[in-house]
């Protein structure tokens, strides 16, 4: 392991502290879709950023999970002018399905290349190396090189419901010239993906019942069910190429320029490849609309279908006509594009086609944001990235998840881009998550570079 340390040998004195850090994080279950562990985790780090030195505090007030405000104030010699504000998150997803694990999810595992455990790649790894690159310079330097601030969250793997009403209510707290997110992951060929943008998401339970309990199926004849009721309701959202049919949908839409065109088209995309590692059965819905994915990844919205439940699915045969049934939709936004308004026009939507029953819960909802490419703070990310890392890295104009970019970016009007240590194999939101060390040692050294070179300290 001696060699991941050639670029930055200080590293490696800190090292086994930073894996002791690690282990403490990720043995809490800081499941926001639960309830669970926000107050452990918010304590933890709390602990961990004073003893760096920062200046810590806990915001409540806002009625959602507490959110961390961190701040290292510049040093006697540093530009007290400068802030750069880094946004992650401490909540994690479930851990399910846990027999999928080959360890336990919330106890740090460590292989030869590897860090296994949940949320050690979204999201608590990347504030550990923020925390490690911060700590480090202030070794190297003596001091802080400029104001180093941390939004930390607890709602993220929600939707962040609470977070706008936080920003508007302590947004002092967070004012700043630039903002780095929370992520970033090679992709299958080594190259790091910084990321310019998010698309929105609305996401809704559509549900209907149709009797008062199951009715033998034998009565199917004349009696429709839930099942085929809400079936037929989902059809009716977007056609066999993934086109949303409901009227109105495209019509806020913010066009992307020429430039941010440009650069979709110039990315990679091995079709082949992705089809094979995910072991795809169906064409590619931009294969059948013979559009470029990498345009559709990055500026045009979509419906999904996330599951659907209903009726008998045991062991064995059970003849029944399901009374009630449910689905997930999310739709994903670009800017331009209101959640709030797609939840209306989804209602109009289903009563226009006769389905007055279907009865809609909205979720979440979160608007796209996009950052100017041109912006010098994106080319400077990328300029330090490239010195770091041994492949050039790629800019995406917007990642095709989704995050509460917008708020941050609209309420304090600071550019915002993500890099992060994350793989092709990082596996977020699934069992065995996981980053590699190396990884975890280059995104120390990208983002002290990055502090380094946003307050001047290296031209």
């Amino acid at each position: 392991m001696l060699y991941m340390f050639d670029q930055i040998p200080e590293l490696e004195k800190q090292w086994e502290n930073m894996l002791q850090e690690l282990q403490e994080l990720i043995a809490i279950p800081s499941i926001a879709a639960q309830n669970k562990g926000s107050d452990k985790a918010i304590n933890l780090l709390s602990q961990l950023f004073k003893q760096a030195g920062a200046s810590v505090e806990v915001l409540t007030e806002h009625r959602g999970f507490p959110v961390l405000s961190v701040l290292f104030e510049a040093g006697p010699e540093g530009d007290s002018e400068k802030t750069l504000l880094f946004y992650n998150h401490y909540d994690v997803q479930p851990a399910d399905p846990i027999e999928e694990w080959n360890s336990e999810p919330f106890r740090l595992t460590e292989t030869e290349e590897l860090l296994i455990g949940r949320g050690i790649g979204d999201n608590k790894g990347d504030i550990i190396a923020r925390l490690t690159a911060v700590k480090l310079l202030k070794e190297e330097l003596g001091y802080s090189p400029c104001r180093i601030k941390f939004l930390i969250e607890g709602e993220e793997e929600i939707g962040s419901p609470s977070l706008a009403a936080c920003l508007e209510q302590y947004q002092e707290h967070f004012a700043s010239d630039v903002c780095v997110w929370e992520f970033g992951n090679k992709d299958e060929n080594e190259r790091l993906n910084v990321v310019a943008g998010l698309k929105g998401m609305a996401y809704f339970e559509l549900s209907v019942q149709t009797s008062e309990s199951d009715i033998h199926s034998s009565q199917g004849v004349f009696i429709d069910n839930a099942a085929w009721r809400l079936t037929h309701a989902l059809t009716t959202l977007r056609d066999s190429n993934g086109q949303v049919l409901i009227k109105g949908f495209y019509d806020d839409i913010i066009k992307a320029t020429e430039q941010e065109i440009a650069t979709a088209a110039s990315l990679p995309f091995d079709g082949e490849e992705i089809k094979a590692r995910l072991g795809l059965k169906q064409p590619f819905l931009s294969e059948r609309r013979g559009t470029n994915p990498n345009y559709d990844k990055a500026y045009e919205p979509t419906v999904n279908l996330c599951g659907i439940t209903s009726g008998y699915s045991g062991e064995g045969a059970k003849a029944v006509l399901p009374y009630k049934a449910a689905a997930k939709v999310d739709f994903r936004l670009v800017p331009g594009q209101d959640p709030d308004k797609i939840s209306k026009l989804l209602r109009k939507h289903l009563d226009d086609n006769g389905f007055e029953d279907v009865v809609i819960n909205q979720l979440n909802g979160q608007r796209a944001y996009r950052s100017n490419p041109s912006d010098p703070f994106v080319d400077m990310v990328l300029d330090t990235a490239a010195e770091v890392y041994e492949n050039p890295p790629l800019l995406i104009p917007t990642h095709p998840g989704s995050g509460p970019m917008y708020e941050i970016g609209h309420l304090l009007k600071v550019p915002i881009i993500s890099t992060g240590i994350g793989w092709i194999g990082s596996n977020y939101h699934a069992p065995n998550e996981s980053i590699r060390k190396a990884d975890m040692v280059e995104g120390i050294i990208h983002i002290k570079e990055i502090i380094k070179r946003f307050s001047g300290e290296v031209k």
